[in-house]
């Protein structure tokens, strides 16, 4: 149920992403969902991507810093206070939420979201628990 996501590191200058699009594009790697986060330095590129391990390499290839993370991918209500409900289930079992982002993609009736928690494993017995749905990191890499 843990989806990979890559991270790169990112010098905070023109062209710094446009590279690392690039990279992809001509290696026919597809991204399926990104978050960027920035400092007056440097950047940080989350990707979640249709071949990790492929990325990885011809980023590295490239001379691009990348790493390795599990995130998961939860499917929320896509109804006011959809989000809410996820989160108040993860703050009453003590779950911290690292970071997140939304997903490009709807399944059925509910959005798409990214989570990274302090305790992964914890996070999902959590949310299956409380009738939420995990997806698979195949389902995620081929929406």
């Amino acid at each position: 149920m843990k989806v990979e996501q890559i991270s790169i590191f990112l010098e905070n200058k023109p062209g710094g992403l446009s590279g690392v699009t690039r990279v992809l594009k001509d290696a026919g790697i597809n991204i399926r969902a990104l978050s960027l986060a920035d400092t007056s330095d440097f950047g940080i590129l989350r990707l979640i991507v249709d071949d990790v391990t492929r990325a990885k390499k011809v980023l590295n290839d490239n001379g691009f810093a990348v790493g390795r993370t599990h995130v998961i991918a939860v499917e929320v209500p896509d109804r006011p206070g959809g989000l809410h409900s996820i989160l108040d289930l993860l703050t009453k079992n003590g779950i911290n939420v690292e970071y997140m982002y939304a997903f490009v993609e709807r399944s059925g009736e509910n959005a798409v979201i990214i989570f990274r928690f302090d305790n992964i494993d914890q996070a999902i017995e959590v949310l299956l628990s409380g009738g939420f749905t995990v997806l698979k990191g195949e389902q995620v890499y081929s929406l």
